[in-house]
């Protein structure tokens, strides 16, 4: 199948989503290349990049698990 290289940021408000974000990343660890998790302190977010290499469908999978934990908000960009 077919893979693509994708970043996946992660915009976290909600520290309690932490725990189930690194469940998901751990998850889907043979798709991820790399990762830069950094705290933003004055505003309260945790900012979060993920790129993989992958299918997208399975990118797709888990930027959609990612996105519906609570104070979390995801976008995926996609290499050409």
């Amino acid at each position: 199948m077919e893979t693509r290289v994708a970043i996946l940021a992660l915009m976290v408000s909600q520290a309690e989503s932490v725990a189930a974000i690194n469940e998901l990343l751990h998850t889907y660890s043979d798709a991820i290349i790399g990762r830069l998790g950094l705290p933003y302190r004055q505003k309260h977010v945790n900012i979060i990049a993920v790129v993989l290499d992958a299918p997208q469908d399975t990118v797709s999978s888990l930027a959609g698990k990612i996105g519906k934990l609570p104070g979390v908000t995801a976008q995926t960009l996609y290499a050409k």
